[in-house]
């Protein structure tokens, strides 16, 4: 009799310890399962206080890009050689003294051309530029100016990211070129938020078709080549699927830009398109969630 109760209590103590197992392992499953889901659903961080401006500056026929968050700057271009001064002032009524990056996109004159002068006149922590070197005054000078102020001429690489406070970039591509600067032009996407601005320097359709292989989906971007009929190809247009387009170009400009087939593209997709030539400096400002736009005229065409 006592064996039979001995046995009927390590049965009992038995089922008592597989079921207080099974248990613990079903909460531990629920908790890490929740755990993941809590994790899914975590949304990109941004400073409650943060905002993004991007200014597309009229600088005629060329190239000028300032973007502005939580205080740090970065430009992309310069301009023409001629709009340098003017931009050197635009900058300090903005009350800036110091850009955390400097690209250049690649060496045309209508990139880099006032960049000595920005060089000259601010502080700049990283300065980008393609590797690729030519005998032209314009970037000599560029060279000169970063030499005066001991400031490393860099080469990123593709595929390299970088923040600049809370927006996050990606350099999708870099060429060396040389036949055509502008397929060596340095290609840029930014991300803040929950949203994108892809800039594409003068990049022609060529580079367009090794960037299909990328993620390039954007809500806003800056044309290559100011609007060209050798940039912005249908399948590239159609991937980006973009809500706006920025032209940076001049009026009157003897190129004809930007072609009437370019324009045809981004009205058949139903694309806002702004043009410095007829708006002005345009201002795209994001709180990460909502995106708006401001023109305004600035003096800042040489």
């Amino acid at each position: 009799m006592k064996n039979k109760n001995q046995s009927i209590i390590h049965f009992l103590l038995l089922m008592f310890f597989i079921i207080g197992t099974l248990y613990y392992q079903e909460i531990r499953s629920e908790n890490h399962t929740q755990n993941k889901i809590q994790q899914k659903e975590i949304s990109p961080v941004i400073n409650s206080n943060s905002k993004l401006k991007v200014y597309f500056i009229d600088v005629g026929q060329a190239d000028a890009c300032l973007i502005e968050n939580n205080s740090e700057y970065m430009l992309i271009d310069a301009g023409n050689n001629e709009d340098g001064s003017k931009l050197v002032k635009y900058f300090h009524e903005l009350n800036i003294n110091e850009f955390s990056f400097v690209v250049g996109t690649h060496a045309h004159e209508d990139h880099i051309g006032g960049m000595d002068d920005i060089i000259r006149n601010f502080n700049i922590k990283n300065f980008y530029m393609p590797d690729v070197v030519t005998t032209t005054k314009t970037f000599e000078d560029v060279l000169d100016a970063l030499e005066e102020k001991q400031i490393p001429f860099q080469t990123p690489e593709i595929d390299e990211t970088f923040s600049l406070a809370d927006c996050k970039f990606q350099l999708l591509h870099i060429g060396d070129e040389t036949n055509d600067l502008n397929d060596s032009s340095i290609v840029l996407k930014m991300t803040y938020g929950n949203h994108r601005f892809l800039f594409m320097g003068d990049a022609t359709s060529k580079v367009e078709k090794e960037l299909l292989k990328k993620e390039i989906s954007s809500d806003v971007i800056k044309l290559g080549h100011h609007g060209s009929k050798y940039s912005t190809s249908t399948s590239f247009l159609e991937k980006v699927n973009p809500k706006y387009a920025i032209i940076s170009v001049g009026s009157g400009n003897s190129y004809h830009h930007p072609h009437q087939s370019t324009l045809k593209k981004l009205q058949e997709n139903a694309i806002k398109v702004y043009r410095t030539d007829k708006d002005g400096t345009i201002i795209a400002t994001s709180d990460g969630t909502n995106l708006t736009f401001e023109t305004m005229k600035t003096d800042t065409e040489g």
